[in-house]
C-alpha cells in the first residue's frame, strides 16, 4: 500500500487533545489520520483548507452527533504536521482555536530555521 503522506505530531499540542478523548473518538481519529496518509486524493469531508490562514488545514472527524477538528499544515508537501485539536460545539470554528494553531505553526517554522 502506497503512503502518500507522513503524519508528524509536533510537541504535545495534539496529544493533549487525543489523550483526553474517549477511546471511540481516538479510534475515529486514527482511522481518519490513516485515510490521510494512504489516500492520494483525500475527500474534503476529511481534510479541508481554511481560507485566509496561510496554509492551515482542518482534519474533520465526526462520530455520532459529535464533531472534532484537528488543525494541521504541510511541510514539504508530504509531511502533515498536527497542531491542536478540539471538539466543535458550534457552527463556526472558534477564532481562538485558529489563532492557537497559527501560533503553533509559527513556532514549528521558527524551530525549523
Amino acid at each position: 500500500m502506497d503512503q502518500f503522506r507522513e503524519i508528524f505530531i509536533y510537541k504535545r499540542y495534539f496529544l493533549d487533545f487525543y489523550d483526553q478523548s474517549e477511546s471511540d473518538v481516538q479510534s475515529k481519529i486514527e482511522w481518519t489520520l490513516n485515510l490521510i496518509q494512504y489516500t492520494q486524493r483525500v475527500p474534503i469531508k476529511y481534510l479541508r483548507y481554511l481560507e485566509g490562514t496561510f496554509g492551515l488545514y482542518e482534519i474533520r472527524v465526526e462520530l455520532k452527533s459529535n464533531i472534532y477538528r484537528i488543525f494541521c499544515f504541510f511541510d514539504n508537501d508530504k509531511l502533515v504536521i498536527l497542531c491542536n485539536g478540539f471538539q466543535k460545539k458550534s457552527q463556526k470554528t472558534p477564532k481562538r482555536e485558529i489563532e492557537r494553531a497559527l501560533r503553533i505553526k509559527r513556532e514549528y517554522q521558527n524551530e525549523r530555521q
